[in-house]
This record gives structure tokens, C-alpha cells and sequence, in this order.
């Protein structure tokens, strides 16, 4: 019954843009079932691309990324943002919308994006459809 459950996972992984084979069989091997995760914050903070904060008293800093996470599923989902920004209209239009401040930065963002809509798509067991910016 499992293996029927990643099979399906597997599917509906690659119907995400910049997600190909290779990534989506990394997915599944490294973090198993994502329905397991109550929301995309705790799904963000275990691959790493939630900022870490710094608190004392007071005072708050955001850190940028946080440096205790699963490295290799992030930049799985780091190198498909750049996949996904050559093929995707609306992810192209987010990355667009942010020119000007630092690339990296701005590609951690399209990979939180992503991040969020590989959770939806795994929960809601619904094929990505790529949208049309009109």
C-alpha cells in the first residue's frame, strides 16, 4: 500500500515545474510521506529555507537561512526554482517582480514558493497546472 502512495507522490511531483525525475525520487527517498508535515512552516523549517531568528529580550534579528536543516533537499528545491522559473509564467512573474535585490535571495524565494505549492499539491492529490498570467 505504500509503494502505491509514493508511486502516485511521484506523479504528482513531476507535474510541478523544474521538478523532473531525479528530484522527485529525492523528495520522496529524503523526507517520505510530506503529509506528515501539519503546515508548510514546519515543512520550511525542516529543509531549511525558513529564516532562522535570532531573540534576546527585546531585541530580534532575522538571520537569513537557517544553517541546521536537510542541505541536500534544499538545494534539490533551490535548483528546481531556477528549472522552475524558465518554464512556469507565474513563478517567472514572482522572480520578475523581485529584480533588483540580490539573486540568491531572490531564487530562496521561488524555492519557498515551490516549496508550498509541492505541500498543496501532495495534500490536495491534485496534478500542477501551470498557470497563465494574463
Amino acid at each position: 500500500m505504500a509503494v502505491n502512495i509514493f508511486k502516485q507522490d511521484f506523479y504528482l511531483l513531476r507535474s510541478i515545474p523544474g521538478i523532473g525525475g531525479i528530484v522527485a525520487v529525492g523528495i520522496i527517498a529524503e523526507l517520505g510521506d510530506l503529509r506528515r508535515f501539519s503546515s508548510l512552516k514546519h515543512l520550511a523549517g525542516y529543509v531549511g529555507l525558513a529564516p532562522s531568528i535570532y531573540q534576546s529580550g527585546v531585541n530580534s534579528k532575522s538571520m537569513g537561512m537557517n544553517p541546521r536543516c536537510h542541505r541536500l533537499i534544499r538545494s534539490y528545491f533551490v535548483e528546481a526554482a531556477w528549472q522552475a522559473i524558465r518554464t512556469d509564467p507565474v513563478m517567472q512573474a514572482y522572480y520578475r517582480q523581485h529584480l533588483g535585490k540580490d539573486v540568491k535571495k531572490i531564487i530562496v524565494k521561488v524555492a519557498h514558493k515551490l516549496l508550498s505549492r509541492t505541500l498543496a499539491v501532495i495534500k490536495t492529490k491534485t496534478p500542477y497546472e501551470i498557470g497563465v498570467i494574463s
